[in-house]
């Protein structure tokens, strides 16, 4: 994150039943763990859905079809005592392979990482009482939308 710049992102949703993946996070100053969809930043001259298809494709190596938008979302928050500003552009997509669905937890691969992440899925009722972040704020209710 640079200070006082906003952020693009793109992050994609997967959903099974009532579970939806998401990358598992900390934020030390907080003591608190959180979630957030995969996805990442979009580069220059990229087209947002095609950064959401290129970050699941770098961080599980995975293939992705049926992306469809989903809605948009700006998110300023505190992160590890920082402030952060993202425009978040959400999509919904399917795994192309199956058995991603069938896997509790999946290793993430993020550049720049020294040590690999996870990914779960988590009910969405764990986030319903505001006890367990999700995040970009505002995405439950997206999600809530028929």
């Amino acid at each position: 994150m640079k200070p006082g710049r906003v952020r693009p992102l793109a992050l994609c949703v997967f959903r099974k039943n009532d579970l939806i993946l998401v990358q598992e996070g900390y934020d030390a100053v907080k003591n608190q763990t959180f979630y957030r969809p995969l996805g990442g930043g979009i580069e220059f001259g990229e087209q947002s859905r095609d950064t959401a298809i290129r970050e699941i494709r770098e961080e599980l190596g995975a293939e992705i079809t049926d992306v469809a938008y989903l809605g948009l979302l700006e998110n300023i928050f505190t992160h590890m005592g920082e402030q952060g500003h993202e425009i978040v552009l959400l999509y919904t997509a399917t795994l192309v392979d199956s058995s991603l669905y069938e896997k509790p937890e999946l290793e993430v691969h993020e550049e720049g990482a020294s040590l690999f992440l996870k990914a779960v899925w988590k009910p969405l009722a764990a986030f319903q009482s505001g006890e367990t972040p999700l995040y970009p704020t505002g995405l439950l209710e997206l999600l809530a939308t028929p």
